[in-house]
């Protein structure tokens, strides 16, 4: 019994480790600084609208690097922005089915909660689609899990059990009750929003 937990211990610490490497830290202006989720090895990083705000953006990187960002998309409907650095040959996450989630399957959301680097934290899925009784926010496709988010944890990835991106880390409705958005609504929010030669080079990760 004590070997399994150890096994199991072991992998839960590698997916989390895994993604580490994607995460990175989003500064804009005033406003203290989220998370973010390399989405493509040349520089696209992933986040949340309310990330984004006015005046000057800047990505730091896992290993420190801080590096000026534009924004190249953003819909405060879905939360979703599209950031680009002048980086290349970034880590990123393989994409997992958002769709396919199921109440009780485990996730972990990684993020810099309180400021606190790289943190992550686990728990359930409790549901997912537009209309989930738990999310005062209708018309919006969300995932709604049982695990703390807080402030810093916004933009960054939620995770299923094999380590593949499901979700960006949205927001908290309670002590245990979080939700994120989707990563088909990211992969639609890129496709629509970066329509051009660039943005076909930019989605060639999802």
């Amino acid at each position: 019994m004590a070997t399994a937990l150890q096994e199991l211990n072991g992998g839960i610490a590698s997916v989390a480790q895994a993604a580490s490497r994607s995460l990175v830290q989003v500064r804009s202006g005033r406003r203290g600084a989220g998370a973010g989720t390399i989405w493509h090895a040349d520089g696209l990083i992933l986040t949340n609208a309310h990330v984004v705000g006015r005046g000057d953006h800047e990505v730091e990187l896992p290993d420190g690097t801080r590096l000026p960002a534009r924004v190249l998309a953003y819909d405060a409907a879905r939360d979703l922005a599209a950031l680009l650095v002048a980086a290349s040959g970034l880590p990123t996450i393989p994409l997992g089915d958002s769709r396919s989630l199921q109440p009780g399957q485990f996730v972990m959301a990684l993020g810099h909660p309180w400021g606190r680097r790289g943190a992550a934290t686990a728990g359930v899925v409790i549901g997912i689609g537009d209309g989930l009784v738990e999310t005062p926010f209708r018309g919006r496709d969300l995932i709604a899990v049982a695990l703390p988010l807080r402030p810093g944890n916004s933009g960054g990835p939620l995770l299923d059990v094999a380590g593949r991106l499901v979700g960006i880390n949205a927001m908290v409705t309670g002590p245990q009750v979080a939700f994120a958005v989707p990563v088909h609504v990211a992969v639609a929010f890129l496709k629509e929003s970066l329509g051009s030669r660039e943005g076909e080079a930019a989605l060639a990760a999802g």
